[in-house]
C-alpha cells in the first residue's frame, strides 16, 4: 500500500523516518558494527559495575573528532539502546549530551555481555545509522533462556497482543494491541512522535532493525490505541525479539516478544508450497 501512494508519502514521512526507509528496508541489520560510514562509537568505559551505574561515550566522526550535530529522529537526537547478549534487561534511553559530544546516561546493568546501540543520523551524512558496541558488566552471570514465543506480553495489568508475522525479507505489517485489565486502552499517548515505538534484534548476533510506525498521533487518522501498527522487515529468516515502548497515564512501560520468522506470506502460502524450498 505504501510503495503505491506516491510522492505525498515519501513526503510525510520525510521528517520523521526517510533516513530510515533507505538505509534499514532490507537485508542488512544495523548495530552490527561499531563504525561506519567513518562514525565509530566510542565508550568511555567498556567494563563498567553491576546495578545503576552511569554511562558515557561519544560518537567520533570522519574528522576524528566527537560529531556535537545531529539531526532529531523520533522526536530525539540519539537514541541509545542497551540489551545484555541473551536479549534480558532491554533499555532504550535518551542520554543528554554535553558541548563537547559527550553523551551520559543511567543504565541497569545485571553481569554479563551486552550490546549497546547508538541510532543516529548525524548532521550532514545523508541517513541514519545505527552503530553497536559490546560492553562487559561484572559478576556472576546468570543467562536466560530464549522466552516462548507466545504473541503475548503480560506487564502487571496491561496485556499486549502481537497480530500479523515478519517476513525475511519483505515489508509486512505488525500490530500490537494494548488492553488493561481485559479492556482495550484507546487514549494512548504520544512517545517519540508515535503510540508506540518498536525495536526488533535478531537473536544470535543482535542485528538491529528499523520498525517504522503506520501513521502518527494528530494525522487525523492514526487512533491512539488499541492497536499500534508497524511495517517491518526481517532480513533474513530467524528468530527476533521485539521491544515495544508505549506510554500510558505517564509511565513509559516495555511488552517483549520472541517472534520467529513465518516461511512466506500468508496469502502466498500455497504459491511458494514446494516450489521455493531453497528460500
Amino acid at each position: 500500500m505504501r510503495n503505491h501512494s506516491g510522492h505525498d508519502q515519501a513526503n510525510h514521512s520525510g521528517h520523521g523516518g526517510h533516513g530510515s526507509h533507505s538505509g534499514h528496508s532490507g537485508a542488512r541489520p544495523g548495530g552490527l558494527s561499531v563504525s561506519e560510514s567513518g562514525y565509530t562509537l566510542e565508550l568511555d568505559s567498556t567494563i563498567l559495575a553491576a546495578g545503576v551505574q552511569p554511562v558515557s561515550f561519544r560518537v567520533i566522526g570522519p574528522d576524528g573528532q566527537a560529531v556535537t550535530a545531529f539531526m532529531p529522529e523520533h522526536d530525539k537526537e540519539l537514541h541509545f539502546i542497551a540489551v545484555r547478549r541473551d536479549t534480558a534487561g532491554f533499555q532504550h534511553v535518551h542520554p543528554v549530551m554535553d558541548e563537547k559530544g559527550t553523551w551520559s546516561v543511567e543504565l541497569a546493568l545485571e553481569p554479563g555481555d551486552w550490546r549497546f546501540f547508538a541510532d543516529i543520523h548525524p548532521a550532514g551524512h545523508n541517513g541514519t545509522m545505527t552503530l553497536g558496541i559490546d560492553a562487559a558488566v561484572a559478576g556472576p552471570y546468570d543467562p536466560r533462556p530464549l522466552p516462548e514465543a507466545t504473541g503475548i506480553a503480560q506487564l502487571g495489568e496491561y496485556t499486549v497482543a502481537l497480530d500479523g508475522e515478519l517476513l525475511p525479507g519483505e515489508a509486512s505489517e505488525l500490530t500490537l494491541t494494548v488492553s488493561r485489565n481485559d479492556h482495550p486502552v484507546t487514549d494512548l499517548q504520544p512517545y517519540l512522535a508515535a503510540y508506540g515505538h518498536l525495536v526488533a534484534l535478531r537473536v544470535g548476533d543482535l542485528g538491529y532493525l528499523h520498525v517504522h510506525p503506520e501513521g502518527e498521533p494528530g494525522d487525523g487518522t492514526t487512533a491512539p490505541g488499541p492497536g499500534i501498527s508497524f511495517m517491518a522487515v526481517a532480513p533474513t529468516a530467524g528468530t527476533y525479539r521485539l521491544y515495544l515502548d508505549f506510554q500510558h497515564d505517564d509511565v513509559v512501560r516495555t511488552a517483549e516478544f520472541t517472534v520467529r520468522t513465518a516461511t512466506a506470506a500468508p496469502e502466498h502460502a500455497d504459491h511458494h508450497h514446494g516450489h521455493h524450498a531453497h528460500h
